[in-house]
């Protein structure tokens, strides 16, 4: 999965590097679109399958930190475990 993640994160990265003004936001629209769908497939508790944890790993290294807690609604050890 670290393999994984680390080509995921690298493509992401890319696009950081030409467009460093709009990926920010860009990446916080694809966290909230992508929660929604995970939201979206639950019907009682959201259950992040590990798809979901590297998706959103990966899109956090490209929004600062800061507003990690406006934007995501689970914490750093979600997406760890």
């Amino acid at each position: 999965m670290s393999t994984v993640y680390a080509v995921t994160r690298r493509l992401l990265s890319v696009p950081a590097l030409l467009f460093r003004g709009d990926v920010s936001k860009e990446a916080e629209s694809l966290v909230l679109r992508h929660e929604n769908t995970v939201l979206r497939r639950q019907v009682r508790r959201v259950r992040y399958e590990p798809a979901d944890r590297l998706w959103l790993a990966a899109l956090s290294s490209l929004i600062p930190r800061r507003r990690w807690a406006k934007i995501f609604s689970i914490s750093p050890a979600t997406l760890l475990t």
